[in-house]
């Protein structure tokens, strides 16, 4: 993952939160910006997170299941970093 990019790393792939990226987990989740009040607010869920990771992912060889199964076997205390870069990204762009 290249931070310089806006790239994070989280569940063994890469995310990189491209326009066309979030505006499929927009049309998925609604409003982003109420996505990142929700996770100012403690109140973000687990398929939130992996709904958004899931549209900025580049490796498109894994299916949805099998994505979300490596994030949750993963853990969220090693997600948040990653949510953390994407949700910096939504609100200060590249």
């Amino acid at each position: 993952a290249n931070p310089a990019r806006g790239e994070a790393r989280v569940a063994d792939t890469v995310l990189r939160p491209t326009f066309a990226a979030l505006v499929a987990a927009e049309d998925e989740l609604g409003p982003l910006f109420a996505l990142v009040e929700r996770a100012a607010s403690g109140q973000l869920r687990l398929v939130e997170i992996a709904t958004l990771f899931w549209h900025c992912r580049i490796d498109t060889d894994l299916d949805r299941d099998a994505f979300n199964q490596r994030l949750v076997e993963q853990g969220l205390a090693k997600a948040t970093p990653a949510l953390k870069i994407i949700l910096g990204q939504i609100l200060a762009g590249q």
